[in-house]
């Protein structure tokens, strides 16, 4: 004799009737099933009878000797307890262990990450979690397509720039702009005004494209156009080039003032109020909730306390913007 399956719709399944059943079979008494599962014995002796009419079959039978598993029952058990093992396995939060993770994170970076915070990241990473390898990779057109396909886990960014949906950004860190020029340079002995943007060649970073900024807009509106006499896509580029010549560039206080002994550099306050440069990480929404992601981002933040990422700017000074531009 065949004997045949019919598939069952799971959503026609009163699906709360599992732990009892699961109880039942394990226990082999209706009121301590009842207790195992929060019901009382009358909800239990109900869901028995259903769970009978639904088996076609008795499944627990009263014996003199106390509740025995008809056969029926016998062959469910097993495949019962792995089900309900499985189920709490999907819906248990997971301890997330950073020392047993072994994964490459791929990160999106300029020259200023790797050389402000990268250090302590990786000083971090080989105490906290060992194997983590870390590929810093660099900013192209397609840097969302990479972080929606996973190609590219997380990705540096200005809390200004623009997002599309599905991608979401957590701020961890603050920097501040300072103008930078080398010390000796014509007009490093006075405050700087607008006009003076126009007076003197500059350097932009443009890790895509053309180095334009919000400043420009203001220098026009102000009726003073500046020479863009280089544009890189490396901030220390910038810092060596203002260094030796007669340029200067508006940038990152936390990496120019660390390099403005070695590079002979000094800063000055930009003529314009004061921006925040603050400092994001960004994925996409789909991994977003990782723990792993979660936990490095967390670290990131800590890193950049720690090595002063929010850096203070000189005086105070009217409105714009010549912030670095990232996608």
């Amino acid at each position: 004799m065949i004997i045949t399956m019919r598939e069952t719709n799971i959503a026609s399944i009163d699906l709360n009737l599992v732990p009892a059943l699961e109880a039942l079979l394990r226990l082999r008494n209706v009121t301590h099933a009842a207790a195992d599962v929060g019901l009382s014995q009358p909800a239990m002796s109900r869901a028995l009878a259903r769970l009978r009419d639904l088996q076609r079959d008795p499944l627990l039978v009263r014996t003199r000797s106390g509740y025995i598993l008809t056969p029926r029952a016998l062959a469910l058990q097993p495949e019962l307890t792995a089900a309900v093992q499985h189920l709490r396995a999907v819906f248990q939060q997971q301890t997330f262990v950073p020392g047993l993770v072994r994964r490459t994170l791929r990160l999106a970076a300029a020259d200023i990450q790797t050389i402000v915070v990268l250090p302590g990241i990786l000083s971090r990473l080989a105490v906290e979690a060992p194997g983590v390898d870390l590929r810093v990779e660099p900013y192209s057109a397609d840097i969302l397509t990479r972080l929606d396909s996973g190609a590219l886990d997380l990705a540096f960014a200005l809390s200004n720039t623009p997002l599309p949906p599905g991608i979401s950004s957590e701020v961890v860190g603050e920097d501040h702009l300072a103008l930078v020029m080398r010390a000796g340079h014509p007009a490093a002995d006075h405050a700087w005004t607008l006009a003076d943007y126009g007076r003197h060649p500059h350097v932009t970073v443009a890790l895509l494209g053309d180095g334009q900024s919000d400043i420009d807009a203001l220098l026009a509106a102000a009726g003073v156009a500046r020479r863009i006499a280089l544009v890189t896509p490396y901030f220390m580029a910038a810092l060596a080039a203002v260094a030796a010549t007669d340029m200067v560039t508006t940038i990152s206080a936390a990496l120019a003032t660390r390099f403005a002994a070695p590079f002979g550099l000094v800063l000055r306050e930009p003529p314009f109020a004061s921006i925040r440069l603050e400092s994001t990480l960004v994925c996409s929404h789909v991994r977003a909730a990782d723990p792993f992601l979660v936990w490095f981002r967390a670290l990131v933040r800590d890193v950049a306390e720690t090595v002063g990422l929010t850096a203070c700017s000189p005086e105070p000074g009217p409105a714009g913007d010549d912030r670095p531009r990232t996608p």
